[in-house]
């Protein structure tokens, strides 16, 4: 059984940095795709950033570009997204998910584990 465990949310001002870590249960963590998705209040879950297996190809959604960073450290079966100049639009539940492929993907149906979600609350 995979688990993906989410940590690091919390409530910030804007402007502040956050990291987030997703730490997966597994053998296999290295040869995943991972991807990053947030649901903010009365709005549904929206891709936000993906890394591939290797952690050589990422793809962001346009809204953090430049913002917020994906990476990966296989030995230690964890994804991090590392999110700076924060602004209240980021308010969200923030969740990581898994994709038993190798290449990276947007696609929320895609993806075939999930964590429970951490909550980031960035304040004006």
């Amino acid at each position: 059984q995979v688990q993906l465990v989410e940590s690091g949310g919390g409530l910030v001002q804007a402007g502040d940095s956050l990291r987030l870590s997703c730490a997966a249960s597994g053998r296999t963590f290295s040869s995943w795709a991972m991807g990053g998705f947030r649901q903010a209040p009365g709005k549904e879950r929206e891709f936000v950033a993906a890394i591939n297996w290797s952690g050589g190809s990422r793809y962001y959604a346009d809204s953090v570009k430049g913002r917020f960073t994906i990476s990966r450290d296989n030995a230690k079966n964890t994804a991090y997204l590392q999110m700076s100049s924060l602004k209240p639009e980021d308010t969200a539940i923030y969740y990581c998910a898994a994709r038993r492929a190798i290449g990276i993907i947007r696609t929320e149906s895609e993806y075939d584990y999930w964590g429970q979600g951490t909550q980031v609350t960035v304040s004006s």
